[in-house]
């Protein structure tokens, strides 16, 4: 803080105003430093407090030859030993760096009697300000926090609604173009039909033709016919005038009777002649009708296709136009979130921090989500911190504390590294499932994992692994050993679905060994999709394409083998494969999918009986037996099968049992078959 104050006294000397200006010195007088050679300077236009805008040279010379006072030296000297003396490295380090500077000026405050109200009253309101503005600071964290995980879902959230518009706009494109080539496929076919038509209507007129020639030549065969006639008819007569000489007036009159029969005959024949000369032979008909029925039929049809097709293809149209809206509007939604929103964080800074630099950083962050990173960020500070810890206090001996916790006092920690901890809990398992086979019976798993670590350990250092274990079991959570061991352990979970998970990899295996006919370890892709289909009949379709992209997630995409022996193993701390996460992600979302059809089947019932229970589970999974209705309905009620069932329980309550056990459908959804492939997309 450079404050000098200066005294300026306006004194008239003949006509014109002049200033000295002095400095306070140390003991309260006025000090000449730094003086100006020059003595009196006559300044105009100069404001109160201000410095003058040009000097003079010899001024200039004066201030640099004259020595500081010995009270301003002093205090330089003190700031620089109290500055010297602070160890800038810390987090408060201007705080630190402030406080000589405040002592200054409080020296130089007191030393200054006559300004020290103006002094004090100046510090006092900018130290009022600065603890305003920590307070604000500090009210403000939470809100920077809370602005950065929605931030984050924001984004999570659009790009899930991007993925997923993408995969239904390619969707629609396919359905066009096939919808598109099918109608070429109908107008070939209409126009070959046409052609047809057009042949069959030149044959028609060929054959009518044919008929009126027919008819032409047969008129002028009767017309030749009746001259045939008629001259026999003279002849026989004049023959028989000649041989019997009968009477002529007989004859006379019977050719007269004939003739007037040849022309009624003859009449006859010309009205019959002109009312059927253009009909067709019946045979001739009926076949000319029967292909035209045909013909109409099939064109009705096609038509009829046609119509709807045109439909469909107006209806997927107007399903393009409403996508293509919702893509703009969240487009809009994205660019304003991008512009209002705080940025992405940078995850990459974590590896300067990160034991291993940034080759293991990149193996910890590889495939993970910005909530996922957080939980590894936090485990990778919580390992830190656990080393650092030589005791942890004890939970005490009371009811509601664990058997496997309960002690009084400090308990050592043992400090043990992830892959100790994973090493022991598998060993605790295999121990647990041995005692199991050999007795018949489930035992609880927390007394078990104390005598476990009592037999091992002894019953004095018992305690000491218990919490050692149980510490590292809490805090490394994207560990798949430790955290379902730690579920169970606590009972967030049920150990059902520890062994139901192990047994459907366990069936996996056993499918994929099945169908490699050659030992080889290596399956297609086309038979690695078949051997998941047998294994998982009611997975959908993109489920078993996640599991394939999963299995060739190492491999080269130019290879068709699958080396599917290498998707189950495990690395020293116990971390699967991606193959296997997403079996067990899979599993996770099919039973929660599950629960909430169960959820969405009771409907606004706030309470569930048993029965109402049942029935939902009936009509979800029509395929479900009575034996596993009846588990559920114990996970449920937390009873066992051949006890009453007639509780009333809350939904919620409900849901959550079911959610913590061993809950799977059984057979196929009734909602699968109840729509076409073409509604369903």
């Amino acid at each position: 803080l450079a404050l000098c104050c200066e005294f300026v006294v306006l004194r008239y000397s003949k006509g014109t105003f002049s200033f000295q200006s002095f400095q306070l010195s140390a003991k309260g007088h006025l000090s000449m430093w730094p003086a100006f050679p020059s003595g009196q300077t006559i300044l105009r236009n100069h404001k109160p407090c201000c410095a003058p805008e040009e000097r003079q040279s010899s001024n200039k010379q004066a201030l640099l030859t004259i020595p500081k006072p010995r009270y301003l030296e002093q205090l330089e000297s003190y700031l620089r030993k109290e500055l010297q003396s602070l160890d800038l490295t810390k987090t408060n380090s201007q705080e630190l760096k402030l406080q000589p500077y405040r002592e200054i000026f409080e020296f130089f405050i007191d030393n200054f009697k006559t300004y020290k109200p103006l002094l004090s009253a100046i510090k006092n309101e900018y130290e009022a300000t600065l603890v305003y503005q920590k307070k604000t600071i500090r009210a403000l964290e939470p809100l920077k926090a809370m602005v950065t995980t929605v931030s984050e879902e924001c984004a999570q959230q659009i790009l899930a609604l991007q993925e997923k518009e993408k995969d239904e706009i390619n969707t629609l494109k396919q359905e066009k173009l096939h919808l598109l080539k099918f109608i070429d496929d109908m107008k070939e076919e209409k126009n070959s039909l046409q052609t047809q038509v057009e042949h069959l209507q030149t044959s028609v007129a060929e054959e009518y033709a044919h008929y009126l020639n027919e008819y032409g030549a047969r008129k002028l065969l009767l017309a030749k016919l009746n001259d045939m006639c008629n001259e026999r008819l003279d002849m026989t007569r004049h023959q028989a005038e000649d041989i019997k000489g009968e009477d002529m007036v007989k004859l006379t009159l019977a050719l007269k009777v004939a003739r007037q029969d040849l022309t009624k005959a003859q009449k006859k024949l010309n009205t019959m002649i002109a009312d059927y000369g253009d009909v067709v032979p019946r045979r001739d008909f009926e076949s000319l009708e029967k292909k035209y029925s045909d013909l109409l039929q099939e064109m009705k049809s096609l038509q009829k296709d046609f119509e709807q097709l045109h439909k469909e293809y107006e209806t997927l149209l107007e399903i393009h136009r409403e996508t293509a809206e919702e893509r703009d509007n969240f487009c809009a939604e994205l660019q304003r979130v991008q512009l209002n929103c705080t940025p992405r964080p940078n995850w990459a800074k974590c590896s300067e921090m990160i034991p291993g630099g940034a080759d293991r950083w990149g193996c910890l962050a590889v495939g993970k989500s910005s909530d996922q990173l957080v939980d590894v960020l936090l485990e990778e500070i919580g390992t830190g911190a656990l080393k650092e810890i030589n005791v942890f206090p004890g939970w005490g001996k009371g009811d509601k504390v664990p058997v496997y916790l309960r002690h009084e006092g400090d308990i050592k920690n043992k400090k043990l590294t992830k892959k100790d901890v994973v090493n022991i809990l598998k060993d605790v398992w295999k121990e647990k499932i041995a005692l199991e086979q050999q007795t018949g019976k489930r035992s609880s798993l927390p007394e078990f994992f104390l005598g476990y670590l009592q037999k091992k350990y002894g019953d004095a250092a018992a305690m000491e692994w218990s919490y050692t274990l149980y510490e590292n079991m809490r805090l490394y959570r994207s560990n798949h050993v430790l955290s379902s061991f730690y579920d169970i352990l606590t009972g967030k979970v049920g150990e059902e679905q520890y062994h139901n998970q192990n047994q459907l990899i366990s069936n996996l295996q056993k499918e994929l060994a099945a169908c490699d006919g050659s030992n080889s370890g290596s399956l297609t892709s086309e038979q690695f999709s078949t051997a998941l289909r047998e294994a998982f009949p009611l997975k959908r379709r993109e489920s078993i394409q996640e599991l394939v992209d999963a299995s060739r997630y190492k491999q080269d995409s130019a290879e068709d083998l699958i080396d599917y022996v290498s998707l189950f193993k495990e690395d020293e701390e116990g971390n699967a494969e991606p193959f296997v996460a997403k079996l067990r992600s899979q599993h996770v979302r099919e039973k929660q999918a599950y629960l909430r059809q169960l959820k969405n089947e009771l409907g606004d019932l706030t309470e569930v009986t048993a029965d109402d229970l049942k029935t939902s589970f009936c009509t979800i999974d029509p395929d479900i037996d009575d034996w596993t209705l009846d588990t559920y309905i114990g996970l449920a009620y937390q009873v066992q099968r051949e006890q009453p069932d007639q509780e009333v329980i809350p939904v919620e309550t409900a849901l959550e049992r079911l959610l913590a056990g061993d809950v799977r459908r059984v057979g196929a959804s009734p909602w699968d078959g109840r729509t076409t492939g073409f509604e369903r997309e």
